[in-house]
C-alpha cells in the first residue's frame, strides 16, 4: 500500500515542509526508518534521530522546530502522536479492503443479508437471520450464529465466535479467538449440594468503534443485554461476565476480569490483572492499577485506585513505602530488644 506525502499530509490536516511527491511504503521507528518509510517524533528525547533518520518523511508537533539542519520531509500537525494512529488506522482498512468477494467452503444462512464491498473467508460460518453491514471483513474459521447483526466496516478475525442475537456496531473489531455471546456464569445451589444452570436468554452489544482483543470472553446477559458502549477497547484475554455495562472510551488490559451485574463508567482505565466484583458501579474517568482487586463501588469521579483491596493511589503508595522499610525496622527493634535485655542482666547483677 503507497501514499504520497500530499496525501497523508491531507488526510492528517498537516503542513509539509519539504518534499510533497515522495512516496511512503510503509512506517518505521524514527531510529530505524529507510528511504520509503514514515515516522513520528512525539517525545523530545527522540529529537536527535530527526536529524539522521533515514525515514523518508516525519510526522512533527507543530510546535517543533529544528535545532539544526532536517534532510527528511516534515508534516506538522496538531498531534504527532495521534495524527500517527490514524494513518495507521487508514492503512490498515486499505489492506483490509484488498481482500473481497466470498471464498469457498463458507456457509450463509436462510433470510441473512451482506452489504456491499465485503469479505468472507473460507469456512467462515453465517447463521439464518443474520445482517451483515457494507465493507464487513470476515476472515477463515469465524463463527456468527443466528440472528446477529455487523455494522459497516468491522473486521471479525479468524476463529471468532459470535453467538446468537449478539449485535456489533459500525467500525468495530473483534480479534482471532475472541468468544461473543457464550453463557455467562449463572449456577443455582441445590439443597443437595448440586448446582442448577440458569438459562442465559440475553445477548451482547457491542457499539460502534469497539475493539475487542484475542482470546476475550465476553457473556450474554442473563435477561437483557451485557453492553459495551461506544469507542471502548478491550485488550487480550479479558473477562467480561453477564450484565455487565462497560462506558463509552474506557480501556480495559489484559488479563483483567469483570464479574456480572457491574457497570464501569466512562473514560475509565482498567491496568492489566484487575478484578473487579460483581453488581458494583465504576464512576466515570476512575483508574484502577495493575492487579488491583476491586470490591466495593466507586461513587466520586475521577479517582486513582491501586492495591488488593484497592484503594486510593497515594495512600498505597505510602503503605508500600512503609513496607519497604518494615525489615529494617524490625532489625532496629531486635537491636533494642536485645540492648534492654543485656541492661536488665546487668541491673540484676
Amino acid at each position: 500500500m503507497k501514499f504520497t506525502v500530499s496525501e497523508i499530509a491531507q488526510m492528517l490536516d498537516g503542513v509539509i515542509v519539504g518534499n510533497e511527491g515522495i512516496t511512503i511504503s510503509s512506517a518505521a521507528k524514527i531510529e530505524e526508518g529507510q528511504p520509503g518509510c514514515i515516522s513520528f517524533l512525539a517525545n523530545n528525547k527522540y529529537e536527535p534521530y530527526v536529524y539522521t533518520t533515514q525515514s523518508s518523511a516525519v510526522i512533527v508537533n507543530k510546535d517543533f522546530i529544528p535545532k539544526k539542519e532536517v534532510n527528511t520531509t516534515l508534516i506538522y500537525v496538531d498531534n504527532a502522536y495521534s495524527a500517527f494512529t490514524i494513518l495507521l488506522e487508514e492503512y490498515q482498512k486499505r489492506l483490509s479492503k484488498v481482500k473481497s468477494g466470498v471464498e469457498q467452503p463458507s456457509f450463509f444462512g436462510e433470510n441473512s443479508q451482506m452489504g456491499t464491498g465485503g469479505y468472507r473467508g473460507a469456512f467462515s460460518y453465517i447463521g439464518k437471520n443474520c445482517i451483515i453491514g457494507n465493507d464487513v471483513i470476515i476472515y477463515p474459521h469465524s463463527y456468527l450464529g443466528d440472528n446477529v447483526l455487523v455494522g459497516d466496516n468491522s473486521i471479525i478475525h479468524p476463529g471468532v465466535r459470535i453467538y446468537d442475537n449478539t449485535v456489533i456496531g459500525k467500525n468495530c473489531t473483534v480479534f482471532a479467538n475472541t468468544v461473543i455471546g457464550s453463557d455467562g456464569f449463572g449456577f443455582a445451589p441445590q439443597p443437595d449440594g448440586t448446582y442448577k444452570t440458569i438459562p442465559q436468554l440475553g445477548n451482547v452489544i457491542l457499539e460502534d468503534n469497539v475493539s475487542v482483543g484475542a482470546n476475550t470472553t465476553i457473556d450474554c446477559a442473563t435477561m437483557g443485554s451485557t453492553i459495551i458502549r461506544k469507542g471502548a477497547k478491550v485488550d487480550n484475554l479479558v473477562q467480561i461476565a453477564h450484565n455487565v455495562e462497560i462506558g463509552k472510551n474506557t480501556v480495559i488490559a489484559a488479563q483483567s476480569g469483570v464479574s456480572g451485574s457491574t457497570q464501569i463508567g466512562e473514560q475509565c482505565v482498567i491496568a492489566g490483572q484487575v478484578g473487579i466484583s460483581g453488581h458494583l458501579s465504576i464512576a466515570n474517568h476512575t483508574k484502577i492499577g495493575a492487579q488491583s482487586g476491586l470490591g466495593k463501588s466507586i461513587k466520586k469521579e475521577g479517582l486513582s485506585l491501586s492495591g488488593s483491596p484497592a484503594r486510593d493511589l497515594t495512600e498505597h503508595l505510602r503503605s508500600m513505602a512503609s513496607m519497604r522499610k518494615l525489615p529494617d525496622m524490625e532489625e532496629r527493634l531486635k537491636s533494642l530488644e536485645r540492648k534492654k535485655e543485656a541492661s536488665e542482666i546487668h541491673e540484676r547483677n
